[in-house]
């Protein structure tokens, strides 16, 4: 995780950062899509030791500690990547991994238009460690475990003396 946050540091103009901060708003229960936003841009970040750049290379080498989707994700959003790659995949829950490529995509590149505060790296270190850790599900909001908390001005299912209340 150190070398993680390390290669992440060494990103000039936080892109990846805004990436994700816009993915957070946008998809506030999708902890993976969040991430591989952060990381999208490992693959300019690591470099072959003939300078070369790929990002199948970032993908595969955060696969062992973010799972297979966060690296499904961040190879597949690559502008670079071959026409008709295996956008047919779907995660867990059955959704198309094609939607969440798609909104990553349009995500990217706003946060390279966008002069968007971001915050801080640090921030995004506990939910790396809990996407390490296998502890994030994705699935509808009212399915899907938040351990940050809900976004603010967000409500529970049911609401004030809703469904939920009754246990």
């Amino acid at each position: 995780m150190l070398e993680l946050m390390e290669l992440l540091r060494a990103d000039p103009d936080d892109q990846g950062l805004r990436t994700a901060a816009l993915l957070r708003r946008s998809h506030p229960f999708d902890k993976e899509l969040q991430i591989a936003g952060l990381v999208h841009r490992l693959g300019r970040l690591l470099r072959l030791s003939d300078g070369t750049v790929t990002v199948g290379v970032a993908a595969e080498s955060i696969r062992p500690l973010l799972g297979d989707r966060v690296a499904r994700l961040v190879r597949l959003q690559s502008p670079e990547r071959p026409a008709g790659a295996d956008d047919g995949h779907r995660d867990g829950s059955g959704r198309d991994d094609a939607e969440a490529v798609a909104t990553l995509c349009q995500a990217r590149d706003a946060a390279a238009a966008a002069g968007l505060d971001a915050g801080v790296l640090e921030d995004w270190q506990p939910l790396l460690e809990l996407v390490a850790a296998g502890s994030c599900r994705v699935g509808p909001p009212g399915n899907a475990l938040d351990p940050l908390g809900a976004p603010r001005g967000s409500r529970r299912p049911g609401g004030p003396g809703g469904p939920d209340r009754a246990r």
